[in-house]
């Protein structure tokens, strides 16, 4: 299930690596060559560009390393946890509604997958069927109940 993640994020690091290592130094270099480097903005906003590069293939990195170590084997069999298919009642409007938990990198415009770092996502996780939720949210409290589960191991 993660492991599209995983490849996405392996190919974004290829690419960003490939930028600190080639096109970035090259924009620096050129950016040098004109001369007095202490007015140079060309060149403050290379070292700019690569500083931030830096940050973030460090930060893909320390994800990689988290999705690559996840082990789907030992998610809860009768809990919500990330890839549980989990139908709710919402409580205010009396409808049902179904969402499938999914890593934040996952998500596309499918409106039936939520993030498990959401309000809402983050409130379930460890629920069982049965179980009544408050989620706070921007526009207030949501209030639901656990209808039916299916975790990644029945599907």
């Amino acid at each position: 299930m993660h492991k599209h993640v995983l490849e996405k994020l392996e190919a974004d690091h290829r690419a960003l690596k490939q930028s600190l290592l080639v096109d970035i130094p090259k924009e620096i270099a050129a950016a040098a060559s004109q001369g007095d480097l202490s007015e140079n903005a060309d060149y403050e906003q290379a070292l700019s560009r690569r500083d931030m590069a830096q940050a973030k293939l460090v930060a893909l990195e320390q994800r990689i390393s988290e999705i690559a170590s996840m082990n789907v084997t030992r998610l809860p069999k009768d809990e919500i946890a990330y890839g549980t298919r989990v139908k709710l009642l919402d409580l205010a409007t009396e409808k049902e509604v179904t969402y499938k938990l999914v890593l934040p990198e996952e998500l596309g415009n499918d409106p039936l997958l939520l993030s498990i770092s959401s309000p809402i996502g983050t409130a379930l996780l460890g629920k069982k069927e049965g179980d009544d939720v408050s989620v706070r949210i921007p526009s207030g409290t949501k209030h639901f109940e656990v209808l039916e589960l299916q975790t990644v191991h029945q599907q």
